[in-house]
């Protein structure tokens, strides 16, 4: 089963921002109780769309170079990343019908362009 990857410092060059589909980061932290309420709606959302967009997970507590750059103040915030630029952001916990519409309008626009 098909489940979010996690992300580093080390690795978001290459995982997100070298990344050819969507990349829909979630950045959160273990204290966070809302970061966990969302939780499965991001797994599941890593499976539906396992060949269309990658689910990463960044824990700002361990990494939070990228949370500076991309100016994540608050979390669960999730941006959204198409050939290495962030292309939405979605800031609190969101239920899963809420992000797979903003999936599905971000694959709309990436089969025309961004």
């Amino acid at each position: 089963m098909t489940k979010p990857i996690v992300v580093t410092d080390d690795t978001f060059e290459a995982d997100v921002l070298g990344a050819e589909t969507l990349v829909l980061v979630d950045f959160w932290a273990p204290w966070c109780g809302p970061c966990h309420m969302i939780a499965p709606a991001l797994e599941q959302l890593a499976v539906d769309y396992e060949n269309q967009v990658v689910i990463a997970k960044v824990n700002t507590d361990e990494d939070s170079r990228y949370a500076e750059i991309y100016g994540v103040r608050g979390i669960p915030n999730m941006i959204l990343f198409y050939q290495g630029e962030p292309v939405d952001r979605i800031v609190g916990a969101m239920p899963y019908l809420h992000l797979k519409g903003r999936l599905e309008n971000a694959l709309a626009r990436t089969s025309e362009t961004f």
